[in-house]
């Protein structure tokens, strides 16, 4: 008898499915705080649109019988019960701060997706061991406030709060300040709500999935990366009485070193990544030989070994270009964020529920930081993607298929139930 109990429950559990009408639904109103004329959001960290959309969906999770706990970063966990509240809580979680030019689903869909979870699970009465919590952290973008991912990093231990509180935004208001006037800094110190596993469901903000029409990612793991400035130095001449070979100039120096950034990338597929952003050309005049080039190198990949036998090979050239023109040649490694390889465990959790489900999947290692990649220094963690429109993010033309976010949170629904048990 017990055995066919359990057939019936598992049955029952196989066909849960999300509301998505109700989940596009609570896109679209929380998209209306700090809509722009062009369709997206502004919706910056701890301004006073922030406070209204943290409102919401607080007051949301309240209705859905969730306790509210914020600590002193104010990053918000909303708490549904579970039958031993002894066991640490399964988390999912995202961001709902936002770009100047943001977009409806950018974060804002990893912590609504969780919120329909619960609501599932009460429409079905489904009752889980351990608790379910829905997070959302603070500054996740860092728009406004520097460091990004400033709330679950200050979580992690990767910075202290008193730095966090510190930050200026252009105006010099303060991380402190404003959390305090828009009334999120809570009391719980940042690091001692326990996690026993953590989920976010978010938007590629990458073309690979729709191009390979797919409807599920599973992220085995973020790619590191090293962002270094590069400063070229020769001398500035006139462009028209210096012969050419005699000159120092930087731009053609750089320009020596620009498609090696990409060659580099190039030769460690599939997760090589080589970008150059950002450049600075002093004088900047048409007819001045350039007596200095600034400019970024971004180079990323999925394991520590592999972004390091990059950045010797980077380090390597840079060396070599110097030697050869005789210019000087300044590399500095400004930041370094080494790869996140997710919890086989969860990321197993997500491969489950997506085969159980029927979607269309593969495996997507996310070129992007999240939060939880913070979240991974303290439990096992992993993420699930979707598809967005032509991989368009941090645009207000961002855009999703609402079946596509429904299935991304069907998958959430039955990886997370995998994880928590249910009784």
């Amino acid at each position: 008898m017990n055995e066919m109990r359990n057939d019936l429950k598992e049955d029952a559990l196989a066909g849960l499915r999300v509301d998505r009408e109700r989940l596009w639904a609570a896109l679209m109103e929380l998209a209306r705080i700090g809509a722009t004329a062009k369709g997206g959001v502004k919706r910056l960290a701890l301004t006073d649109l922030d406070r209204q959309g943290r409102d919401l969906v607080v007051g949301w999770g309240r209705d859905a019988g969730m306790s509210v706990t914020v600590d002193q970063i104010g990053n918000v966990f909303m708490r549904r019960d579970g039958t031993d509240n002894t066991l640490p809580p399964v988390m999912t979680g995202s961001h709902i701060d936002t770009q100047p030019t943001g977009g409806k689903f950018d974060g804002n869909y990893g912590v609504l997706a969780g919120l329909e979870v619960v609501r599932t699970l009460n429409d079905h009465g489904i009752r889980t061991r351990a608790p379910i919590e829905v997070a959302f952290w603070t500054n996740e973008e860092g728009s406004r406030f520097v460091p990004v991912m400033m709330g679950s990093g200050v979580f992690c231990g990767a910075f202290t709060l008193e730095h966090a509180y510190a930050a200026r935004d252009t105006e010099g208001k303060t991380v402190g300040e404003e959390l305090e006037r828009i009334g999120y800094k809570g009391d719980q110190v940042p690091g001692e709500h326990p996690i026993g596993a953590y989920f976010e469901t978010h938007i590629e903000q990458g073309p690979v999935l729709e191009d390979a029409d797919k409807v599920i990612g599973v992220v085995p793991a973020v790619m590191g990366l090293s962002w270094y400035d590069c400063t070229v130095s020769g001398m500035e001449a006139h462009a028209g009485p210096t012969p050419m070979h005699l000159r120092k100039d930087a731009m053609q120096v750089a320009a020596r070193i620009i498609p090696e950034v990409v060659a580099i990338a190039n030769r460690y597929p599939p997760y090589g990544r080589g970008t150059v952003g950002m450049m600075q050309v002093f004088p900047n005049s048409r007819n001045v030989i350039p007596g200095q080039v600034k400019f970024s190198i971004d180079l990323r990949n999925v394991t520590g070994e592999l972004l390091n036998t990059m950045h010797e090979e980077m380090t390597a050239f840079v060396e070599k270009t110097a030697r050869e023109t005789g210019l000087a040649i300044e590399l500095e490694r400004v930041s370094y964020y080494p790869p996140c390889p997710f919890h086989p465990d969860v990321v197993g959790a997500v491969r489950n529920a997506t085969a159980k489900l029927g979607y269309p999947a593969m495996d997507v290692v996310s070129g992007a930081g999240h939060d939880a990649i913070y979240a991974a220094r303290l439990a096992p963690s992993g993420m699930i993607f979707v598809p967005c429109k032509d991989g368009i993010s941090h645009n207000e033309i961002e855009d999703a298929k609402s079946e596509h976010l429904e299935a991304g949170c069907n998958v959430l629904l039955h990886a997370m139930l995998e994880r928590a048990g249910t009784v």
